[in-house]
Parts: C-alpha cells; sequence; structure tokens
C-alpha cells in the first residue's frame, strides 16, 4: 500500500522553492515510502523513519544549517508532529489535525488544505511590512508633534490639541493596520 499525496502538495512545494524556501520531509514513514513520495515532490532533503521524540532533535540539526536569520516552520497533523512543531520557529497545524496537533501549532489552518500554507505565508509578509510601517510612522509622528506641542519649535500648542494630534497617531496606526484584514 502507498501513502497518498495531496494533490496541491506538488503546487505548494514549487511556489515555496520559487521564493527560496527549502522544504524537508521528516516522518516516521519507512525510507522507501519516503523516498517515493520526496521524489514525486521533487524534494532532496528526507529524514525517514524518525519517532516522534526524534523530530524535534531533526529541526534542531536544521536549526544549525541555517543562515543567520533562517526560520524553521513545521508543517504537522497529527499527534506525532506536536513535539517538533512546538520547537519550530512556527508550527503550523492542519484543520482536521488532532488536538495536541492544533495546540502545539503556533497557526491552526482551518481548511485541511496546503495552499493555506501559501497564503499565511504572504499574510505573513504583509503584517511584518505593517508593523514596520506603523512604527516608522508612530516615530516621525511623535518626533515631529512632541517637541511642536512643548513649545520648542516656537509655537505653543495647547494640550486639548496635543492630546486630539496623540489620538490622531493612534487611530491612523490602526487603521492602517486593520487594512490586513483584507489579505
Amino acid at each position: 500500500m502507498r501513502d497518498t499525496i495531496r494533490p496541491e502538495a506538488t503546487k505548494v512545494i514549487d511556489w515555496l522553492r520559487r521564493r527560496g524556501i527549502r522544504p524537508v520531509i521528516i516522518t516516521g514513514d519507512s525510507e522507501k515510502s519516503a523516498a517515493w513520495i520526496a521524489k514525486e515532490l521533487g524534494i532532496s532533503d528526507v529524514y525517514s523513519g524518525v519517532l516522534p521524540t526524534e523530530k524535534g532533535d531533526v529541526i534542531s540539526e536544521l536549526r544549525h544549517g541555517l543562515d543567520r536569520g533562517g526560520l524553521i516552520a513545521m508543517v504537522g497533523d497529527g499527534t506525532n508532529d506536536a513535539p517538533a512543531m512546538a520547537m519550530a520557529d512556527v508550527g503550523i497545524a492542519m484543520g482536521a489535525g488532532t488536538d495536541i496537533a492544533k495546540e502545539a501549532g503556533d497557526v491552526v489552518l482551518l481548511r485541511n488544505d496546503l495552499t493555506q500554507v501559501t497564503r499565511l505565508y504572504d499574510i505573513s509578509l504583509k503584517t511584518v511590512r505593517n508593523v514596520r510601517f506603523n512604527i516608522v510612522y508612530a516615530f516621525a509622528y511623535n518626533a515631529f508633534l512632541i517637541p511642536l506641542a512643548a513649545g520648542l519649535m516656537g509655537v505653543l500648542i495647547r494640550p486639548e490639541l496635543a492630546s486630539i494630534a496623540m489620538a490622531m497617531s493612534s487611530i491612523s496606526v490602526t487603521l492602517n493596520s486593520l487594512r490586513l484584514r483584507r489579505a
């Protein structure tokens, strides 16, 4: 009997590779089964016959081989994946997975569809960009308005106007963050 490969797996693996992300298989399955899946998906890094307690060791080993700033994401759906998901920088649990896997994951994909990993990646990039923009915007806004409100630029602003300006800064950052809901 052969394991089946999810229909969307090839598409997702290709998508990851185009972004410079190295896919790795860590499985408790036999070497023969894992090699077949790896060949079908074009994945060269395969760890087969890995016990649940050893999957975390593989994550640690992979982490040592990363370039500085590199991250490890682990996608899993079973109890056996939970320890490794907890050790990864980002643990991604499939929606139809076990409760233990969902608890260990940082993110739970509600649909049991691997293409959601690509969507999660895109949303995470947009979120990081948004946070960075908000920090720079808030710093620039406050770097200009705090000295102005303190009268250091020869202009005195009444306290009520200064508090309104501060509230506007917070509101603009919040509204900018809400744009992510459409992501």
